[in-house]
């Protein structure tokens, strides 16, 4: 994946792209410094990601859900 579609992903928020770019063009940050950049929040994001996803569907999440759904359930 390019730079640029990485910039333009669901992963780099309009205000972070916009500051990477204009430090970019006003030469303060080279090309290998915005790729840096830019795939430490694509790896941070994923990783957060997929931590979600790992306690989400794990079996404790499951029984707190659950036990928070019975204890509900009772209060009404």
């Amino acid at each position: 994946v390019s730079v640029w579609d990485l910039l333009h992903s669901k992963y780099i928020p309009e205000e972070n792209r916009k500051e990477l770019l204009e430090l970019y063009q006003a030469g303060e940050l080279t090309l290998d410094q915005v790729k840096t950049v830019v795939s430490t929040i694509v790896t941070k994001a994923e990783a957060a990601r997929a931590e979600q996803l790992a306690n989400a569907s794990s079996p404790r999440a499951e029984s707190t859900v659950a036990e928070a759904e019975h204890t509900h359930l009772q209060e009404d």
